[in-house]
């Protein structure tokens, strides 16, 4: 009879083969109850409850959602179609399926199990191994098995959006532990946080997904594990989600004080004047304001000004990233830096900002802006110039120094100073002006398309345009409806949009599907001003490998130099703090989390 080794000792006879094939025997990897970037996690593994929540909120009533433009499909992870908010969503929540691993939003980057009781890797995170809870289930109440969670990777390698066939197809390979554990064994072009990201993937039901059809956009709801089920859709308007009196996860710690509203509602409105039309009638309850002047002037209606509404400034910890206005360098007349830079002396900041938004922006300069991972104004230290030194033409010396700032006008909206150094770029790339044109050697004139999704974006554009037409250039404003934006936007075909790449205290692998020479040849990422420089591939990659948050900010610091020295985008300006209008009836803790403000916490004063 050949005896049958238990998981822990067929661990060490690996480990010791290993050991006496490279002279080093690695760390035993240990199970845990989460798991940290950088360092360790902050709580216990008995921890009762995440610190920003309240535990004691009451369950019950509703919460409306409202957010501009339209879906098609209620399938968020894949490539086609366009699917609401609300479903699986960062600021959300992961309201219709679970993941092995849960966030805690009062720590840069650390994971506490929720589908996984523990998560295990080694001091070389070659692995990561997850031991399902066994009371795990879907929401029509079939058990969530290691096979569901195997089905799952293997599907979104080959059906998935760009990132997950990215992060899967780093796996060499996954294996069954027992009836409950599974391990991901990784391989080539694998990093640190790799662990991390395969415990963030959304768990889907291997009984009730046809793979043959799941990559086509669909409105038939997904089964999922999480608190909420799909309990309505009107195509393109409104989803309606039910909280599931049967979630099998609502009595555990790191669920307490989470998920309280009863039915959580998703509503869509055409444009911006629509929605803030809706949300003063009642039709949702929470907007978080992106506009500075309406949060000063238009906030007079009768349900704010009666205190129906709560107005709160929230500061957040997190950085403010980078909101601007991309050139795709796919389009020849972008692939010049110095157009690109010519571009952005274009902008006046300082009238617009007085003109259409009361004052209220301060400049965005850096990808990081805020905090210790931003390069702006800050000379490169010894780690970072070590990092780049390959790569010497890739930073300007005036961001390499910590001088580059982005440029600051007289706020007359026709800086002549301003005018005059554009044009020398636009010279020195080959652009002259010519009775009131701006052409090159051929007699092409310069003009593009800048396309808008909203209001808001086209009224910015519109301020910008007179700018651009003191120095010969054309840019037409195409207005488009969600769907055709957003197909267009990722298949690449535009000229010019306005974009937010939100930021993070531990920026990790989404920093490949923006700047990676692979994502800007890869449809559906978010590399929109198509960067591909091997500078900036390496950086991300010394940031994934970093141990110590010292040598991960020093990358996260020599990216942001790269990406501000290439000019890809014109930057705009971001608010101090995130402005947030509640009707009163929906509730929060009294503690915000370090990443700010988090409504899977929030609940209903009407029950």
């Amino acid at each position: 009879m050949v005896p049958v080794l238990s998981a822990y000792a067929s661990k060490v006879l690996t480990l010791t083969v290993l050991a006496l094939a490279t002279g080093a025997l690695p760390a035993f990897a240990e199970p845990s109850h989460g798991i940290a970037m950088h360092g360790e996690p902050a709580l216990a593994a008995d921890f009762p409850h995440f610190p920003y929540v309240n535990p004691d909120a009451p369950k019950g009533g509703r919460m409306a959602l409202g957010f501009p433009g339209t879906f098609d499909s209620l399938n968020p992870f894949i490539v086609k179609g366009n699917a609401p908010r609300g479903l699986t969503d960062a600021l959300y929540g992961n309201n219709v399926w679970d993941t092995l691993l849960m966030r805690s939003a009062d720590e840069p980057f650390t994971l506490y199990g929720l589908l996984a009781a523990t998560v295990e890797v080694p001091d070389d995170r070659s692995f990561v191994e997850f031991r399902l809870r066994p009371e795990a289930r879907f929401s029509d109440g079939t058990p969530l098995t290691v096979d569901d969670v195997i089905f799952t990777a293997d599907l979104l390698k080959t059906k998935g959006r760009p990132i997950y066939r990215n992060r899967f197809g780093k796996v060499a390979s996954i294996e069954k532990v027992g009836d409950t554990g599974v391990r991901f064994v990784f391989g080539d072009g694998a990093d640190r946080e790799l662990p991390l990201l395969i415990g963030l993937t959304p768990i889907l039901p291997a009984h009730a997904i046809d793979p043959a059809t799941f990559d086509q956009s669909s409105l038939t709801p997904l089964i999922g594990s999480g608190p909420y089920t799909i309990a309505s859709v009107n195509a393109g308007a409104q989803v309606v989600l039910k909280r599931n009196p049967d979630y099998w996860a609502k009595d555990l710690p790191i669920k307490r004080g989470m998920d309280n509203f009863d039915e959580i509602r998703i509503e869509y409105f055409r444009d911006g004047n629509a929605y803030f039309e809706a949300f003063k009638t009642g039709a949702f309850d929470v907007l978080i304001e992106s506009d500075p002047q309406r949060w000063k002037t238009g906030y007079d209606f009768p349900a704010a000004t009666s205190g129906k509404i709560v107005r709160e400034e929230i500061a957040s910890g997190t950085p403010k990233g980078m909101a601007a206005l991309v050139m795709n360098t796919r389009r020849p007349l972008f692939q010049d830096r110095k157009v690109r830079e010519a571009m952005g002396l274009l902008f006046d900041f300082e009238w617009i900002n007085r003109n259409l938004y009361e004052g209220a922006y301060s400049r965005t300069g850096s990808y990081f802006q805020g905090s210790s991972l931003s390069a702006l104004g800050v000379p490169a230290g010894e780690r970072e110039i070590a990092l780049l030194a390959p790569y010497p033409d890739a930073v300007l010396p005036s961001v390499m120094d910590g001088t580059d700032a982005p440029p600051v006008s007289d706020g007359s909206g026709r800086d002549r100073a301003k005018l005059r150094k554009a044009l020398d770029l636009f010279a020195e790339a080959g652009w002259t002006l010519k009775d009131g044109v701006l052409t090159n050697a051929e007699g092409t004139p310069f003009r593009f398309e800048f396309m808008a999704k909203t209001r808001e974006e086209e009224r910015l554009a519109l301020a910008w345009q007179p700018s651009l037409k003191r120095l010969g250039i054309d840019m037409a404003i195409r207005s488009t409806d969600s769907s055709q934006y957003y197909d267009r936007q990722k298949t690449y075909d535009f000229d010019m949009i306005q974009m937010l790449w939100t930021a993070s205290l531990s920026p990790g692998n989404e920093q490949n599907n923006r700047w990676s020479s692979e994502s800007a040849t890869t449809e559906g990422t978010f590399n929109y001003a198509g960067v591909a420089v091997p500078a900036a591939d390496a950086m991300i990659d010394a940031m994934l490998a970093a141990r110590e948050r010292a040598d991960f900010e020093a990358a996260v610091r020599a990216l942001d130099r790269v990406l501000i020295s290439g000019r890809y985008v014109v930057p705009l300006f971001h608010l101090p703090k995130d402005f947030v209008a509640r009707w009163t009836h929906i509730a929060r803790p009294e503690t915000t989390a370090l990443t700010g403000i988090q409504p899977v916490t929030w609940w209903s004063t009407q029950p």
